[in-house]
């Protein structure tokens, strides 16, 4: 994911400074928490369904349920998966087979919830998760 001044994403506006200079939760706190903001989808974790340089659109508040795409914090990073329940246990799933499943995870570490993509240059391919 890209990074932008709060660690939000560029479209944050914020005027924090870099995440890596703020602790994890200082970096939630440096712009609204209930605003949408977007980030650019780096690496190919999620593929097929969003590839490198899409940008993806969280939803802070938003509802995560079985299935949803998620924005974590997840052993001292950031973290874009898809949300699965496994019994009565919740985990972080790549899309990409090459890449394994996180450990369990409390919901708690989950921090914003996809609510659209965005492939730059092609508004006809945008899509709405919500």
């Amino acid at each position: 994911m890209g990074a932008g001044t709060c660690g939000k994403g560029s479209a944050c506006g914020c005027s924090a400074g870099p995440a890596r200079d703020l602790p994890e939760d200082a970096a939630l706190d440096a712009c609204s928490g209930g605003e949408a903001f977007a980030l650019r989808v780096l690496g190919d974790s999620m593929e097929p369904e969003f590839r490198e340089g899409e940008i993806i659109v969280i939803e802070p508040e938003g509802l995560a349920s079985d299935g949803s795409f998620v924005l974590a914090w997840h052993a001292g990073e950031w973290i874009f998966r898809q949300l699965r329940r496994d019994g009565t246990q919740w985990r972080l799933q790549a899309l990409n087979p090459a890449y394994p499943a996180a450990p369990p995870i409390d919901l708690a570490a989950v921090r914003g919830v996809v609510i659209q993509k965005a492939v730059p240059g092609r508004r006809r391919a945008s899509k709405r998760y919500i």
